[in-house]
């Protein structure tokens, strides 16, 4: 536990103060009880643990406002890891399954998206599982990317100078395959060629839902593919801010899969097209007509990887682009959090400050990078939710993108 640095906690309470769990649940005793005042008792005495750290979020807001750099949230969740002795129910496994989900979902795609939509079928939910009635669940798709990259790109990716390995991830394949599509579009513009990765789930759900042998297993078998990559001269290259921060940091600081060899090769895609800008690397040419108003949401995980940045100067570089970068705030989905029913009120309450300042603002849509907030704000709002690389994909004129970066694939 040393590398977690619990005993350099102040106890300031900062943590407690930006948690946005403890202002809505009594339940929650608070990062830093959680945390490092309950790891001091837990190390002595594991009969201290605390059941109720299974409302922490996970969403890392008090690591980033913890002057002292302690890994709060991680300490809690290595807690539950060693300590823990709820087991994961029906409800959470398939939550936390999204791959097998999504494999089973997808023949049937648009029976398994009726059923759930159905006042009918969030009530069986509700009452058998413990899914929430009033929780609106994505669509499947009934073809991903995966099937259409094969399809229709693959033959011509080596025909790129450059290449890289693209980590899609659960939501690309199988609920937002126009993502994947954005993202090898806009690659290509810019001279990548995309390689495909033999990935798994990057397993933030499962450590969410404590089956901790199963996340493992995922990290160890994506560690082992990223090395395969990185051994080849390829950057992992993502557009998911959750799958990214879990995979750079979750991997060794709680699973305890060491993943040094590749941890600086993970990247997410707009820092990586911003580095190449601002390197002087490639070009950006973008529509003159292309025009729109639009709100960013920046992830708690973007925060905790201090990314954003990357994202905002991207977007502020699209001439027809009115961009809020709104206020710091949770929008209170944490991943499979907010789809459980004794957590689903908390929720809500957590975003309602997101919602409201979003409804202010009244863009024509909504920017994030992470697909958990995309549903929390659409279904709580109204307003559309795009991933950065869509808009991208929007405002840039791909043809004379190409022709800049002198692109011949």
């Amino acid at each position: 536990m040393n590398d977690h640095k619990f005993e350099q906690c102040i106890k300031c309470t900062i943590c407690t103060a930006y948690c946005p769990v403890v202002a809505v649940n009594p339940l929650y005793p608070g990062p830093k009880q959680a945390g490092p005042d309950g790891e001091r008792f837990r190390i002595k005495n594991k009969f201290f643990f605390d059941e109720n750290l299974k409302y922490c979020m996970n969403c890392k807001r008090c690591e980033v406002a913890c002057p002292s750099g302690v890994n709060i949230a991680d300490i809690i969740h290595s807690a539950r890891m060693r300590y823990g002795h709820q087991k994961p129910n029906l409800r959470d496994m398939i939550l936390a399954s999204t791959d097998l989900m999504g494999v089973m979902a997808r023949p049937v795609a648009p029976v398994v998206n009726a059923v759930a939509g159905s006042k009918a079928g969030k009530w069986a939910m509700d009452t058998f599982l413990g899914v929430d009635q009033h929780r609106t669940f994505p669509k499947y798709q009934f073809k991903g990317f995966v099937g259409w990259f094969k399809r229709e790109m693959e033959a011509s990716q080596a025909s790129y100078p450059r290449q890289i390995a693209f980590f899609h991830g659960c939501s690309t394949e199988y609920q937002h395959p126009e993502v994947g599509k954005a993202f090898v579009q806009v690659m290509n513009a810019l001279g990548f060629g995309v390689q495909l990765l033999d990935e798994e789930c990057c397993g933030v759900a499962m450590i969410s839902n404590a089956m901790w042998k199963q996340a493992k297993q995922h990290a160890r078998h994506n560690v082992a593919a990223f090395e395969k990559a990185v051994d080849a001269g390829l950057p992992v290259v993502t557009t998911a801010s959750t799958c990214t921060f879990t995979m750079r940091d979750e991997y060794p600081h709680i699973l305890g899969v060491d993943n040094a060899k590749v941890r600086s090769s993970i990247v997410l895609v707009e820092k990586f097209i911003h580095d190449l800008v601002d390197k002087g690397k490639v070009k950006l040419v973008f529509r003159k007509d292309y025009k729109a108003r639009m709100a960013y949401h920046i992830p708690c995980h973007m925060e905790k990887l201090g990314w954003s940045i990357f994202t905002k100067n991207l977007l502020q570089m699209i001439p027809g682009a009115d961009l809020t970068v709104l206020g710091s705030g949770c929008c209170g989905i944490a991943g499979t959090y907010g789809f459980k029913k004794e957590n689903y009120a908390y929720s809500q309450a957590i975003g309602q400050p997101v919602f409201d300042e979003i409804a202010r603002v009244n863009p024509e849509f909504v920017v994030s990078e992470c697909d958990t907030c995309k549903w929390q704000i659409e279904m709580s709002t109204g307003y559309a939710v795009k991933n950065p690389i869509l808009i991208l994909s929007e405002a840039l004129d791909l043809e004379a993108t190409a022709k800049a970066n002198c692109v011949n694939g």
